[in-house]
């Protein structure tokens, strides 16, 4: 091998002088033209190799961060058997975990619960925990807890506002890790009462619940758990620190702390946005909006399932009996200008009382303006014999059977609260009802006395009011004929067989289709009789963090709901090659 190698060698050498000779031969052009081409290549090399580079490379989420949120309200019950307040159901759905879990898609997910069956008549499901599951306090999760959660809804001296989607249902322990409900009848929407927050039953069973201090130092297996709060002097919390719970069952959360402040009002809670004390503020209002939209912030929004209309007592008022006045009212009334001046562009104009989470849009209304929707109104009624009498009003005369001649007007109130929102849209109400030449009063309450003095006795002619359908059961409650009177909430007093049937038979149907095809016919009934107008559905308006990524707030119920894909939340990201990037959550 020596000597063959002492052979070639002087090759080699003779080839590598004989480079170097043409090198250094080169002239100064040449020299120039040799670099240039170098370079050329060397920065044609880098670039492919770039793109070849990011080809393979994906942008994915790192764990890290802090996300400094504000709320309005002050935290009292965070626990998921009394919460209703804004403050104490956003650290529930922070802090606590169900056997399911609302996805950000709004389809229904396994959270704490491995499985779950049904039986063919819907009327029985078995969970199956998922298995080493823990609570923040490191002790396990077993179907213990899930009893004592479902049975403290249960209570009736406990008054949970969860309580009547419980009532009637039973549960059977069959082991650690199983839980079996019983349905009285079918319930189409029981997995989403699933979704119940589970409470660990060692630290809440062996005091009464509403003066554990758990209420206010939460013990959950949710995607946050409790690192630290804060109080004033006084003793009231005013704010959180939440940390990420790696034994999260959906996963570890991207965002590393959530610290939740509270504030007495939105303007406070604006002050303290401008002071960079937060970074994230809900439920803003739309006239601030336009503040914090001049100031480039980053708005999000989503529109709620919350029914706004005009809903009228025929039993107050004769005149709503009159098909052809409703219709001209509905066809005066400028939803758009509603929308525009008193909601900031924040809502959608809607014409039925089922919101698109249960029922998509199937409005087929054409387009028009409204002064041709004024003309529309005024031929309606024109048609119908009514004309503007001496006082400035409509009036008409009516001849009955002894020939005797009455002559009535188009005259009634509008009873809303004092909020902003349904105080200026009752006086846009008026307005364009004027313009028509009906009599209108607008009644201003505060919304306690609405409640107890107007709503529960039905004493109004026409009420500007707000439905929040949660769930498609609400609808129960808003129409069939059996909850017109106190405490029942078809505050229109509306009576139809054919609706009655409709919202009976739905109530347990399991197949969505047949549901959706059952309220288009509900519609078509409502619609015909015509009860109410319906006006609006508003949005929901989120200042939110330039920095965050990973939010989706398009199926929000509750304004909490915003926080339930929070462990999917993240303000930190990194390139990596796509063979190593992780599976998506």
């Amino acid at each position: 091998m020596k000597n063959s190698y002492n052979k070639i060698n002087p090759l080699r050498a003779s080839k590598r002088n004989e480079m170097k000779r043409a090198i250094f031969s080169f002239s100064k052009k040449e020299w120039f033209v040799f670099l240039a081409l170098a370079l050329m290549l060397l920065v044609s090399t880098i670039g492919i190799l770039g793109k070849i580079n990011k080809s393979f490379m994906v942008s994915v989420p790192m764990e890290g961060g802090t996300i400094k949120e504000g709320i309005i309200g002050t935290p009292r019950f965070v626990n998921p058997v009394l919460a209703s307040t804004e403050a104490d159901r956003a650290l529930v759905t922070l802090v606590y975990s169900g056997l399911m879990r609302k996805s950000i898609d709004g389809t229904i997910i396994p959270d704490l619960a491995e499985s779950v069956t049904t039986t063919p008549d819907g009327l029985s499901y078995t969970f199956v925990l998922k298995n080493e599951i823990y609570f923040h306090d490191k002790k396990p999760i077993t179907v213990d807890d899930v009893i004592f959660t479902i049975n403290a809804i249960k209570d009736p001296i406990i008054k949970s506002p969860r309580k009547g989607n419980w009532d009637g249902v039973t549960t059977e322990r069959v082991d650690d890790r199983t839980i079996k409900f019983t349905l009285k009848q079918p319930f189409a929407n029981f997995l989403e009462n699933a979704t119940v927050p589970i409470m660990p039953a060692h630290i809440w069973e062996n005091s009464p619940i509403e003066l554990n201090e758990a209420n206010l130092y939460p013990v959950g297996s949710g995607p946050y758990q409790v690192l630290k709060v804060n109080k004033e002097s006084s003793g009231i919390v005013n704010s959180y620190e939440l940390i990420s719970f790696k034994d999260f069952t959906l996963g570890k959360p991207y965002i590393r702390k959530i610290n939740l402040s509270f504030y007495p009002n939105e303007d406070d809670a604006l002050a303290a946005e401008r002071d960079g004390k937060i970074d994230q503020l809900g439920s803003i209002s739309p006239e601030n909006t336009i503040n914090l939209r001049e100031k480039d912030s980053t708005i999000a929004s989503s529109v709620l399932p919350r029914i706004f209309g005009l809903f009228f007592n025929q039993n107050e008022n004769q005149i709503f009996t009159n098909k052809n006045v409703v219709s001209a009212i509905e066809k005066a009334l400028d939803k758009d200008r509603i929308i525009k001046e008193v909601l900031g562009g924040y809502g959608v104009s809607i014409d039925n009382p089922i919101p698109a989470h249960v029922l998509p849009s199937t409005s087929t209304s054409a387009l028009s303006t409204q002064e041709a929707k004024i003309e529309e109104a005024k031929e309606i009624l024109k048609r119908d014999g009514w004309s503007i009498g001496e006082n400035g009003f409509l009036e008409k005369t009516i001849t009955d059977s002894n020939k005797k001649k009455t002559t009535t007007n188009i005259s009634f109130s509008i009873s809303t609260g004092n909020a902003p929102e349904l105080a200026k849209s009752a006086e846009i109400i008026k307005e364009n009802l004027t313009a028509l030449g009906m009599k209108v009063d607008v009644k201003v309450f505060e919304v306690g006395n609405l409640n107890q003095s107007v709503i529960r006795p039905r004493n109004y002619d026409a009420l500007l009011f707000g439905e929040i359908v949660n769930t498609e059961s609400d609808l129960y409650a808003f129409w069939h004929s059996s909850e017109r009177k106190d405490p029942g909430l078809n505050v229109a007093m509306y009576t139809n067989a054919k609706v009655d049937k409709i919202l009976e038979d739905t109530f347990g149907n399991q197949d969505q289709a047949a549901r959706q095809k059952k309220y288009m016919q509900m519609v078509d009934e409502i619609k015909k009789d015509m009860p109410a107008v319906f006006l609006y559905s508003p949005s929901f308006i989120y200042l939110v963090s330039k920095d965050l990524q990973g939010l989706n707030i398009d199926h929000l119920i509750f304004p909490s709901d915003r926080f339930l894909n929070a462990y999917l939340w993240y303000t930190k990201t990194d390139n990596v090659w796509k063979i190593f990037a992780p599976s998506t959550r």
